[in-house]
């Protein structure tokens, strides 16, 4: 479909009557932009890398039981001990409540110019969407993507109340799972998580089988994991963590948390509150860990990292902001941001290499790297993450991904 069919399939307003530039829906100016959102995000990006590349490298369930697979003593438990206390749900929870930010963003822009701020919104959640749909079942199963599209075209409706309001909601949504794994736990035990949490050495085998072979024979795996994680797990998870998630964020944006606007004072109790996170977090693993990592348990520890993750990841917030203050023209301030400004390309770059690093149509390393090798290998894509954006941004616009999702949006074509 030509780049005109699209225009006409969405709308582009009337072509008979003139408008000048400055009326023209368009991508806010680089000048313009959030430094301090634009860092949170890059800083979101590629702290989610630590915690995707375990499910690039081993099996699925390993994210949920790391104890079924692989090597897990010595430098890698220890690994997998710092990834889970600081980045596992930590770094997808920011990068959530920056999209929630980020529709509220979007739309106040779109109205202060006078433009059609929800059709334009929707136009690009769409698109969004599509993408997410190409990223889960062409690449990488774990997408994000069409959950954040989707949330987005549903909590739009929310869009103008109350800041507390939104957290209220919020509160409501995130609520939802946790008291039903709870619930769970106490009534049917280990049994309502067994088959997840400890699958079969053949299942394990099979998994690995399929991601060492070549493409098409991943679809064997990778189409219903996705079609499961968009419907079912959509509906039944995914939607009340990110949804909830996605309105904290709007709420933080309205209350100006988000866009550097708060006291000192509130952003050192964010971090604050981020070191409180952290110790949940470890009270959850000494209690899974004093269970022996027995199912019946597991129901009950998850709810330690999902509550403590909420905190860690305000810490970041709290953190973050309170660097970018300090240095707003630093050197890391403007790497961060860069990666920040090509978030969505670096995103499916992860997913590019890394698929083609771990799986069978590229180098097939899948289910054969400790996790102390894996997280090795993320230091080094981290350095040529940072690098490549700095460097592209210097050139560029917008990033690649950016530039083609903007063009879909706005239905013409932008400057790069």
């Amino acid at each position: 479909m030509s780049l005109d069919a699209i225009t006409k399939l969405f709308g582009s307003g009337s072509q008979n009557t003139p408008v000048s530039d400055a009326d023209v829906p368009a991508p806010t100016p680089p000048a313009d932009r959030i430094v301090s959102l634009d860092v949170l995000r890059g800083v979101a990006v590629l702290g989610i890398l630590v915690i995707n590349v375990r499910v690039f490298s081993m099996p699925e369930t390993t994210l949920l039981n790391p104890t079924v697979y692989g090597d897990f003593t010595g430098v890698n438990y220890w690994v997998w001990l710092i990834g889970h206390v600081f980045a596992e749900l930590k770094f997808i929870t920011l990068f959530s409540a920056l999209f929630g930010a980020s529709i509220l963003l979007f739309v106040d822009h779109k109205r202060r110019k006078g433009q059609p701020a929800l059709r334009l919104h929707y136009r690009r959640t769409v698109w969004l969407i599509v993408i997410g749909l190409g990223h889960a079942y062409l690449l990488w199963y774990g997408d994000v993507l069409v959950a954040y599209g989707l949330c987005g075209l549903a909590l739009i409706a929310v869009r103008d109340w109350e800041p507390r309001a939104l957290a209220g909601l919020a509160t409501v949504l995130l609520l939802v799972v946790p008291l039903l794994e709870v619930f769970a736990g106490l009534t049917v035990g280990g049994q309502a998580i067994a088959a997840q949490w400890a699958p079969s050495e053949a299942a394990l085998r099979a998994e690995v089988a399929t991601y060492r072979s070549g493409w098409i024979e991943q679809l064997d795996h990778r189409v219903p994991t996705a079609f499961s994680r968009q419907t079912t797990g959509f509906l039944g998870s995914t939607f009340w963590r990110v949804g909830g998630t996605v309105l904290l964020g709007m709420a933080l944006y309205k209350w100006g948390v988000l866009t550097n606007e708060r006291t000192t004072r509130l952003y050192r109790w964010l971090v604050v509150g981020g070191v409180v996170g952290v110790a949940v977090v470890l009270a959850g693993v000494w209690y899974i860990e004093a269970n022996a990592w027995r199912a019946d348990a597991a129901l009950f520890w998850r709810q330690f990292n999902y509550v403590g993750s909420l905190l860690v990841a305000g810490g970041y917030v709290g953190a973050v902001t309170l660097y970018v203050r300090a240095r707003p023209n630093g050197r890391l301030t403007r790497a961060f941001a860069a990666v920040g400004r090509t978030a969505f390309s670096n995103y499916l770059l992860q997913s590019l290499v890394a698929t083609t690093v771990f799986y069978g149509h590229g180098l097939g390393l899948f289910g054969s790297v400790s996790r102390s090798v894996a997280f090795g290998l993320v230091v080094a894509f981290w350095v040529a993450e940072v690098a490549l954006s700095v460097v592209w941004l210097r050139r560029f616009r917008f990033g690649p991904v950016e530039w083609v999702w903007r063009t879909l949006t706005y239905g013409r074509r932008q400057p790069m």
